[in-house]
């Protein structure tokens, strides 16, 4: 099994690498395109802003490569937290971004009322399975995750969420669609449920 952990400058790069390998299996990370095109599954972490996710792809020549690897190829691939959200149509971020456009989203930034609740929204919270997937086999339903954000995504297509967290409102905490999956929380950082659903992408996906 060959596992791509795409490195376009952003993210816990070594934090992901460390969660594949307790679960069993060993990954590679790059930005080359020939070891990104040879994997089996990709993971496409992140942490920061989205525009500086975006335009670090751009400058890297991964976005036309991986729309052909992903959508038309169909490998399967997981995106975390700021990868996560880089799959959506645009971002009202720091202003106006394109993304990637592979899922019908978009992302903005998270607002509550209470004010209890603090933004960014970081620390464990729960995890509310609306939809079967394969992520979530041997995953209890209210399971904690641990999060990490102050935008979060909203889909246009609501069939495709798979995960939801009530922080206030309830937000969109996961994604499946056909071979693209993604979670707004970090799998990594999960302890025992989120290395259950790395192995669950990597042996399932």
């Amino acid at each position: 099994m060959r596992i791509a952990i795409i490195n376009y400058g952003l993210g816990n790069l070594f934090s992901v690498l460390g969660a594949v390998r307790k679960v069993g299996y060993d990954a590679i990370i790059t930005n080359d395109l020939y070891e990104i095109a040879s994997a089996d599954k990709l993971i496409l972490p992140g942490v920061g802003a989205f525009g500086d996710g975006i335009n670090n792809m751009k400058n890297l020549g991964l976005i036309k490569p991986l729309d052909i690897l992903v959508n038309k190829k169909k490998k399967p691939i997981l995106a975390i937290c700021l990868g996560f959200q880089l799959l959506s149509k645009e971002s009202y971020e720091f202003g106006f971004h394109k993304g990637l456009g592979w899922v019908d989203a978009s992302v903005k930034k998270l607002e509550t009322k209470n004010k209890k609740m603090r933004i960014p929204h970081v620390g464990w919270n729960d995890l509310l399975q609306n939809k079967d997937s394969i992520l979530w086999e041997g995953i209890a339903d209210n399971a904690l995750v641990y999060y990490v954000h102050s935008y979060h995504m909203q889909c246009t297509n609501e069939n495709i969420i798979i995960g939801r967290c009530k922080y206030g409102d309830e937000l969109v905490a996961a994604i499946e669609y056909e071979n693209i999956y993604g979670t707004q929380f970090h799998p990594e950082k999960s302890q025992f449920f989120g290395l259950k659903i790395l192995k669950n992408f990597i042996e399932k996906s």
